[in-house]
């Protein structure tokens, strides 16, 4: 991994760094150095990052010659938004209370070099701050206004604005930031750099240790290297080639905003942004499925409890009640007669400006096919949880309890299930999906949903593929890889 620091005037430039070489922008943007793609790190370090600036300029060249660089064209945008500072300042709110709340003033500067800041009581709030706007050296500019306080800009700093005091620590932190890029650089046999987004806090995530443990052996098979990170990696996801999301998903949530800065950074993204979007929406999924023919339960989508008389006409009793945003069983519900529907109803208009009744469509199991690039990649069938109607039933307690999975070899699927899976996880886009499927007594099929992270865990979805299943992913990632790399050197 070859590392740069561009600067305008590098006989000016004050701090002594390892392995590091030190170039002017205008070399840079005249000569480029000769170089890997995305094996060199590019630290823009210039006094101005304005439009058609130099600094703008090599971020933008930098992008354009596949290098890794902080901070991007996507951060420098970001940091040129008002509306984006305050969506920053929104999602901090908690943190940036508590981690202000003992300072008597009512302006604060907070500088952050590496994501980290001198005092250790403002660490957290330094990475978090990174995370959202990934550029070596930033400053934050915060104000109290009744008793609370917002951030009002935050802005990336050439080394000049470091003040002589903080010098040894921005070295500090430039090293330890280099020392573990070195740890995780990438042998010559892998030309790749995944990272595999977990969410170690979850009880059911989409993949088990097993499971990400197979997946880590196949990336290496197909030569890619991989690393696990978590949410507060964020920053560093731009140092990676692509990203493979193996957390729940939501759109209100850190992987779908992940999914996205990981996108915008050009990487390869499983599941990328738009897929988490429409996958997450029932009320997208029933307008989709309807305008692309593809066959599901009549559904009917309304707003106001005075068009209830009217859906219920529509879809009959019993119906599925089900939140837009609802996913894996949750947020979806059975009403058996028009009172437990009022009040399904009633509760979930209270949290949703829509709510979707659904036909009631009951079977002994519910198909899921797994689905990569457009193509049927295994197929389960999902017992019902004993004694309910879905696959997941969730107890008053909190619990959830799963029905039985059996793996079924994919000749043996019928192809009428086949065919609609492919035609909904179209709708979705080409990524890796898992969708959910009935056949009807009379042999029809219709299709229930689309989950863009779909379970893949040892013991269970692989049963019978084995360590296929886990090489035809990471094979995925490796061709979307090389079509990428491709496209870059033109």
């Amino acid at each position: 991994m070859t590392t740069l620091v561009v600067v305008e005037n590098p006989s000016r430039w004050p701090l002594q760094m390892p392995d590091v070489e030190v170039v002017s922008a205008r070399d840079y943007l005249s000569r480029p150095p000769r170089s890997d793609g995305r094996r060199t790190r590019v630290f823009n370090l210039c006094r101005s990052y304005r439009y058609q600036t130099l600094g703008y300029y090599v971020s933008l060249l930098a992008t354009a010659r596949g290098h890794r660089v902080l901070p991007s064209v996507s951060t420098l945008q970001d940091l040129r938004s008002a509306a984006m500072i305050r969506v920053v300042s929104e999602q901090l709110d908690s943190l940036m209370q508590r981690s202000l709340a003992p300072l008597r003033a009512e302006e604060f500067e907070l500088s952050v070099y590496f994501g980290r800041n001198v005092a250790k009581r403002h660490d957290r709030l330094a990475k978090a701050l990174f995370n959202a706007m990934p550029a070596p050296l930033l400053r934050a500019s915060f104000r109290r206004e009744a008793g609370s306080w917002r951030l009002e800009t935050i802005r990336a700093i050439p080394v000049a604005e470091v003040p002589d005091g903080h010098h040894e620590f921005v070295i500090e932190q430039a090293r330890a930031w280099l020392a573990r890029g070195r740890e995780k650089a990438t042998p010559r046999r892998h030309r790749y750099d995944l990272a595999i987004l977990l969410d170690p806090s979850e009880d059911e995530p989409p993949s088990n240790e097993r499971a990400i443990r197979a997946f880590e052996r196949a990336a290496a098979e197909v030569g890619i290297r991989v690393d696990r990170i978590g949410f507060e990696d964020v920053g560093r996801v731009a140092e990676y080639d692509a990203l493979f999301v193996r957390a729940t998903t939501s759109v209100d949530h850190p992987t779908y905003r992940i999914a996205r800065r990981a996108a915008a950074e050009g990487l390869v993204v499983i599941d990328d942004p738009e897929s988490i979007v429409r996958a997450s929406s029932k009320i997208f999924l029933a307008e989709a499925f309807a305008r692309a023919g593809v066959p599901a339960p009549k559904s009917v989508v309304f707003g106001r409890r005075d068009e209830l008389a009217g859906a219920v006409e529509q879809i009959g009793l019993p119906c599925v009640v089900k939140e837009p945003d609802s996913s894996f069983s949750r947020g979806v519900h059975k009403a058996k007669d028009l009172q437990v529907l009022e009040k399904l109803v009633r509760a979930t208009l209270e949290r949703s400006e829509l709510v979707l009744l659904q036909q009631f469509t009951p079977s002994a199991f519910d198909w899921r096919v797994g689905v990569l690039d457009g193509e049927p990649l295994y197929a389960a069938r999902y017992q019902m949880s004993p004694g309910h109607w879905q696959v997941v039933r969730t107890l008053s307690d909190g619990t959830r309890r799963s029905g039985r999975v059996d793996c079924i070899d994919l000749p043996e699927v019928p192809e009428a299930v086949k065919d609609a899976a492919v035609r909904a996880a179209a709708v979705i886009g080409d990524g890796l999906y898992g969708v959910d499927l009935k056949q009807l007594e009379d042999g029809s099929v219709v299709v229930i949903e689309v989950n863009d992270n779909p379970s893949i865990d040892a013991g269970y979805e692989d049963r019978l593929l084995k360590a296929s299943l886990y090489r035809s992913i990471m094979g995925s990632f490796r061709r979307r890889l090389d079509r990428a790399r491709q496209h870059e050197a033109g």
